[in-house]
């Protein structure tokens, strides 16, 4: 099915490249059992009911990004009941025609990506293939769930944006000395002796302070814009952004200094680990931390996690999707997708038309809107071609004119 109309080239200003989805294939991806699927380069709007499968298509998309659930789902658990595996994969534009996909096989667990027709030598290296930023209700969980969520946010961004710094690789070495680390304790709790818990602290010091580093430089870098756009969509109070850690840093820390402070915490602290069986310092207990001032710049900065409206909430997490987009903007001169799964049902519409007039006037590229019915497309995205998603599959609707809701 083709959803191509004629538009203007996206405007992505500067020397931003913009990606462009053309085509989208799938099969035994969740419910899309056989979608082929091509866009306009504006994009699109598909419109159908809870459980039809309209989050699965942006999901699908986003999987090329990621090469995991944008949900947290297992992979097994994405095959479509009854199938033996799945594949996702598109053709898209950035610098030229590209392609990429994604194959998983429940049998063997075995998950395979081409990019550009080329199978890359890890997995790892198809990470961010096509690049993209989706905005769901969920999304508040950013704001007011566990710090871990905040965690996998910005590790997700800064992998993806900042391959100059080895951050995926620092993360995935960490990742590995922290559970060698952790096991040693386990087995020294049992009288096996300390020693071995030691050999993995310069490991995890190593690998840790470019974690730290690295999300201190960006929360600093982000700080004032997320005050701006929270300002911007309407809210009242000041919103704060902080990167939280107990490691005895100032903002002006090299990463010499990261790195030995981390050292010195985890041989500080080796003993009481020891006895709970697991490392209490280090980027993997740290959080990034939302606040609002009610009374403006001198008020009393509260957690937004705690002391924050559902609205303030719901604002904070979507500015959060607009600082990752911009991410992609600034370090990568890369304009990304804009995957939009019914963003807007839970606020207001003071701050759902604010949001609107932030994505337009940022030029922020091709936009997939998901929404239950025609009626809820806002006027400022009723000009998008649409499809129904029926039990996962796409079917032409007619527009009786354009910009009709």
């Amino acid at each position: 099915m083709s959803l191509r109309v004629e538009h203007d080239a996206l405007e992505a200003g500067g020397a931003a490249r913009a990606t462009v989805l053309r085509r989208l294939t799938a099969r035994d991806f969740r419910n899309l059992e056989r979608l082929d699927l091509e866009f306009s380069p504006a994009g699109a709007v598909l419109v159908g009911e809870n459980g039809q499968g309209k989050t699965n298509l942006l999901e699908a998309i986003a999987y090329l990004q990621l090469l995991r659930s944008v949900r947290g789902v297992r992979d097994v658990d994405l095959v479509r009941f009854g199938a033996e595996a799945f594949h996702v994969g598109a053709e898209f534009t950035r610098d030229g025609e590209r392609t990429a996909g994604v194959g998983f096989e429940k049998s063997n667990r075995a998950k395979r990506a081409r990019v550009d027709g080329v199978v890359p030598e890890r997995l790892s290296d198809a990470l961010g293939a096509l690049p993209s930023v989706m905005f769901s209700p969920g999304d508040v969980e950013l704001i007011a769930g566990s710090p871990s969520l905040r965690r996998r946010y910005v590790d997700i961004v800064l992998a993806l944006t900042a391959p100059h710094t080895g951050y995926l690789a620092a993360l995935q070495r960490y990742r590995g000395a922290l559970a060698r680390r952790n096991a040693a304790m386990r087995d020294a709790a049992r009288g096996h002796g300390a020693d071995a818990v030691a050999v993995w602290e310069p490991a995890l010091a190593e690998s840790g302070g470019v974690l730290v580093m690295e999300r201190l430089r960006w929360v600093q870098a982000m700080a004032p814009r997320f005050s701006a756009l929270c300002a911007a969509i309407g809210e009242a109070g000041v919103a704060g952004l902080r990167y939280q850690t107990s490691l005895p840093v100032n903002d002006d820390a090299s990463l010499g200094d990261v790195r030995d402070a981390l050292l010195a915490s985890l041989e500080h602290r080796r003993g009481n680990d020891i006895r709970r069986g697991l490392t209490h310092t280090g980027p993997h207990r740290d959080d990034l931390c939302i606040t609002i001032a009610e009374d403006g710049e001198t008020g009393t900065a509260r957690e937004l996690r705690t002391f924050g409206s559902a609205g303030q909430q719901r604002t904070a997490a979507i500015v959060l999707r607009l600082l990752e987009a911009e991410t992609f903007r600034e370090r990568l001169g890369i304009v990304p997708l804009m995957l939009l799964d019914d963003p807007f049902a839970e606020l207001d519409v003071r701050r759902s038309a604010r949001i609107l007039e932030l994505l337009r006037g940022a030029a922020l590229g091709q936009t997939i809107l998901a929404v239950p019915r025609a009626s809820d497309i806002p006027v400022e995205l009723s000009a998008l071609p649409r499809v129904a998603v029926v039990n996962g599959r796409v079917e032409p609707m007619l527009v009786a004119q354009a910009g009709a809701a």
